[in-house]
């Protein structure tokens, strides 16, 4: 579904990415994890479009995306989500949705044109399928509530939530349980795992080691813009380039990733 080809970013004479070269399948769930500083969120930054490539391309279902704008990718069906939260915190988790439905939405620019009739009756179903969307990742009964009010973990589902009114093929994530308590985590994973099994593709960057070797199917380590391995789970977790890159030589930072399986 995503292809990266040989991309590198340099800031000036700072080397952020070094040539990396990834294939991202269709339908599964792919994780991507290094120290932090190793190049990650410059990852999701370039296949979104917030950023060009120095050089190398980047390909979604075939076609090139570079050079692509921010909207444009939207529109090609990826979606993302940010390490802080960006939401609207004095509106409420429907009117989240509601903005996130954009041009998407039936009645939005046409409402002038349209009688009052068939104007409410687009609106309603906006509503409804804002809703539909909250009850996705587990929200519906938080619809009217101030987004500001309800916990961490539910402003991160709500961020979700958002990101799929835009309706994606592929859907990028990048730490969405930092912060988050044992309980709200395991609502997450079973979220992320619905939302797969409905057929949405995943990329997710995740620093808690329990939540990416339990939930990916295959894993991408980065280490100072290079990448150093690719696997499933069970090969990264006894990759010994990922323990010294990732985890230290330590013995006990060893037995914290061994402890995931």
């Amino acid at each position: 579904m995503l292809a990266l080809s040989s991309v590198s970013m340099r800031f000036g004479g700072l080397q952020v990415l070094a040539e990396v070269s990834l294939t991202i399948p269709a339908r599964g769930i792919f994780g991507l994890i290094g120290p932090n500083g190793a190049g990650k969120t410059t990852v999701f930054n370039l296949v979104t479009g917030l950023l060009p490539p120095s050089s190398g391309s980047i390909d979604f279902m075939g076609q090139p995306m570079n050079g692509m704008l921010p909207y444009q990718i939207t529109r090609s069906g990826i979606a993302r989500t940010f390490q802080n939260i960006r939401i609207f915190k004095e509106m409420t988790l429907l009117e989240n949705v509601l903005v996130a439905l954009g041009a998407g939405s039936s009645y939005r620019g046409a409402g002038i044109w349209l009688p009052l009739t068939s104007y409410r009756n687009a609106e309603r179903q906006d509503r409804e399928m804002a809703r539909d969307l909250l009850a996705k990742v587990g929200l519906a009964d938080k619809a009217e509530r101030k987004a500001g009010t309800v916990s961490y973990g539910e402003q991160r589902r709500l961020e979700i939530a958002r990101a799929l009114a835009t309706e994606p093929k592929l859907l990028l994530l990048d730490e969405p349980a930092a912060g988050m308590n044992r309980v709200e985590k395991q609502v997450l994973v079973d979220e992320i795992v619905k939302l797969n099994r409905d057929g949405l593709t995943i990329l997710i960057i995740e620093h808690d080691m329990h939540v990416i070797m339990n939930l990916c199917h295959e894993i991408a380590v980065l280490n100072f813009g290079s990448l150093i391995a690719i696997g499933p789970p069970d090969q990264i977790r006894a990759n010994p380039k990922v323990i010294e890159a990732y985890l230290g030589l330590d013995n006990g930072s060893q037995s914290k990733l061994q402890a995931t399986s």
